[in-house]
């Protein structure tokens, strides 16, 4: 079986994290891993620690679609380098070509009938953003890990990002399902269609794609007022943060994205996208991969003035690296290991912006103690 490394990212991620929900909220699920191949798969990553991260990581595993659910799965690069755009397989082309007929013939519906569909919502991002737009109350079920707003925990769960209830959905008849394209087993999406569900599919890639999310509920539900109103808030924000950021003095940022094997983001990643947001220069930006494994060596031997480790609930956790032991490194020095809520930043949802804006600011301090102390070196 060949797994590819946005599958293995997705699988490690959502059976080993102990963040809470995207943590992995990006993520390719198109290859489906049994949770009994993670062991070869670490070890197939990163062979000398394998065994340590079996051991240290066993009592997280299993259904840990929050730690991608919030903050849901962690993905494939969704974008072509060239383009901007991803370049879908044909059959999921095929695919989001069905999704778009059944999104015509819904919102050709009246704005009455629209605003009382039963709604299934397979990914915890796509459960807050309908919430932001008003239409929370039409969701009748959902998938692990979706626990904002705090209404969300109450919705029913009809499964998680390894597997779907299929039998329970149909059961429940719903108008629509909304399915996360990267993010939900394909082959149950597919016995869905089987059983005449209408599906279509949440897409975000990129950070300005969070407010087209927004427009795409608002219509599908008839609530566009509102969906306007946040998408303009949330456009708005982002674009002050871009206009803030800038022409901002680069400033070494290391994202450790996991501790066991120790993995960072690059590219197109979403944290990745964060990071350049806030004029922070990522050593391992341009890596094979977006989500790269990468040495301890490795990291050290670039001096990052920035460590940014996003935890759950932005609290310490055991498995995050303690850099502190590495006093050499100028982050270590000055106490610039920052801490940011998994949930939100890792979730593509307008809430994530809040707590990115935190942490440009956190950056920015930095920088500015550095520019006052010693040059940054480009």
């Amino acid at each position: 079986m060949v797994i590819s490394w946005p599958t293995r990212l997705t699988t490690l991620c959502l059976c080993a994290f102990t963040f809470s929900a995207f943590t992995c909220n990006i993520a390719h699920a198109h290859d489906q891993v049994a949770t009994s191949e993670i062991a070869d798969i670490a070890e197939s990553a990163t062979p000398s620690a394998a065994s340590a991260e079996s051991k240290g990581h066993q009592a997280d595993g299993g259904d840990d679609e929050g730690h991608k659910g919030n903050g849901e799965r962690l993905s494939e690069r969704n974008e072509n380098q060239h383009t901007g755009q991803e370049k879908p397989a044909k059959s999921a082309t095929i695919r989001l070509a069905e999704s778009d007929a059944i999104f015509q013939e819904i919102t050709a519906l009246s704005k009455e009938k629209r605003q009382k569909l039963r709604i299934i919502a397979l990914a915890p991002h796509i459960v807050e953003s309908m919430f932001e737009v008003g239409a929370g109350q039409q969701i009748i079920a959902t998938t692990a890990h979706a626990d904002y707003p705090e209404a969300a925990k109450d919705i029913l769960q009809i499964g998680n990002y390894a597997r779907l209830q299929i039998e329970k959905i149909v059961q429940l008849q719903p108008d629509v399902v909304i399915a996360w394209k990267t993010g939900n087993p394909g082959d149950d999406l597919s016995r869905l269609k089987k059983y005449k569900v209408k599906v279509i599919y949440s897409n975000p890639t990129t950070l300005s794609q969070v407010a087209d999310e927004l427009l795409m509920l608002g219509q599908l539900t008839g609530r566009e007022t509102a969906a306007e109103q946040a998408a303009t808030a949330y456009t708005t924000q982002l674009n002050s943060l871009k206009t803030r950021y800038a022409q901002q003095a680069p400033i070494r940022t290391f994202y450790e994205l996991w501790s066991r094997p120790l993995r960072t983001v690059a590219n197109n990643a979403w944290p990745q996208q964060q990071l350049a947001l806030c004029g922070a220069q990522n050593p391992f930006a341009h890596a094979n991969d977006d989500y790269p494994s990468v040495g301890l060596e490795q990291v050290l031997v670039t001096l990052p003035q920035v460590i940014i480790q996003p935890t759950q609930h932005a609290a310490d956790t055991p498995d995050a690296l303690n850099w502190a032991k590495w006093q050499h490194i100028p982050a270590a020095q000055n106490g610039f290991i920052f801490h940011p809520n998994a949930d939100k930043v890792h979730r593509m949802t307008s809430r994530m912006l809040d707590e990115v804006a935190l942490m440009c600011e956190q950056i920015d301090k930095a920088r500015q103690f550095y520019q006052a102390d010693t040059p940054v070196s480009e």
